[in-house]
């Protein structure tokens, strides 16, 4: 099999539902951690039936995020990291977000980095970058 036809790999980097702060006004109303859950299930999904092997790193708002995602990202040889809206658009985030970003620069620099919108374009995400439809 060439490395073209080879399955995809693509990580799913998002945060815990529940330790989610939902009174953010930067977060849509009437969002909870079950609609999150429901949409990682909806993209993880999609994302199988690319055919792509994906894998989910929930990681927490705190110093022990990058640790969590750096063992993740020492597993496999990932094709594309795809970084989830929840952790990208909220302002108070954005400290989390360059250090996400920044370890998967070090410890997978071969690894596209993309960005979803919401759980479920997480496969749109990736395949933008994967060269695949």
């Amino acid at each position: 099999m060439s490395k073209s036809q080879e399955m995809k790999k693509v990580l799913f980097v998002g945060q815990e539902p529940e330790t989610v702060d939902f009174s953010d006004p930067a977060l849509p109303p009437g969002f909870d951690a079950a609609k999150i859950h429901a949409g990682i299930a909806l993209g993880m999904k999609q994302m199988a039936d690319r055919g792509w092997h994906a894998d989910l790193c929930l990681v927490r708002p705190d110093d022990s995020a990058t640790t969590v995602l750096e063992q993740q990202l020492s597993t496999i040889f990932y094709d594309c990291v795809v970084i989830g809206g929840g952790i990208r658009i909220p302002p108070k985030s954005l400290l989390l977000f360059e250090r996400l970003v920044n370890s998967v620069h070090k410890s997978a620099p071969q690894a596209s980095i993309a960005f979803n919108t919401s759980p479920p374009d997480t496969g749109d995400a990736a395949a933008r970058w994967l060269n695949v439809d």
